[in-house]
C-alpha cells in the first residue's frame, strides 16, 4: 500500500492516510478482504506517529471502508455487491498463491492478460 504523506501540507496528517486509503479502495487498487498494515506498521513506513494513523483507521472503519478483526489484523470492507465481493477475494487468492510460488507482479499480470483474451 503506497500511501504519499507531506508534513507541510495543510491538510493534516491523519486525513492524508485516511483519503489516501479511501482513494485506493475507491480506485479499485485495494479490494475488499485485502489485509493492510497494522497501525504500527504503517506509521513506522510513513514515517509518522502512530496516533496519526489510528486516527484514520478509526474513521476508516466509521465509514465502513475497512474492518479491525482482532489478532487477524485490518482488512478493507467488503463493498456489498456479493458478486464483486466474490470476485475480489478470488483475486486476492490468486495472486497470493501466485506469489507464493515466487512469481513476479508483472508474471502475475502476463498470466491475467494471456486469461482475458481466452
Amino acid at each position: 500500500m503506497r500511501i504519499a504523506v507531506d508534513a507541510a501540507s495543510k491538510t493534516p496528517l491523519f486525513e492524508q492516510v485516511r483519503s489516501g486509503i479511501f482513494e485506493q479502495v475507491r480506485s479499485g487498487q485495494l479490494i475488499a478482504e485485502t489485509k493492510i498494515p497494522t497501525v504500527r506498521g504503517l506509521a513506522e513506513e510513513l514515517g509518522i506517529a502512530p496516533h496519526t494513523v489510528a486516527k484514520a483507521y478509526k474513521e476508516l472503519e466509521a465509514q465502513g471502508v475497512i474492518e479491525a478483526r482482532g489478532r487477524l489484523g485490518t482488512f478493507i470492507a467488503s463493498g456489498g455487491d456479493p458478486t464483486e465481493d466474490s470476485a475480489a477475494r478470488a483475486s486476492v487468492a490468486y495472486v497470493r498463491e501466485l506469489r507464493g510460488l515466487g512469481l513476479s507482479d508483472e508474471r502475475i499480470r502476463s498470466f491475467v492478460e494471456v486469461a482475458l483474451v481466452s
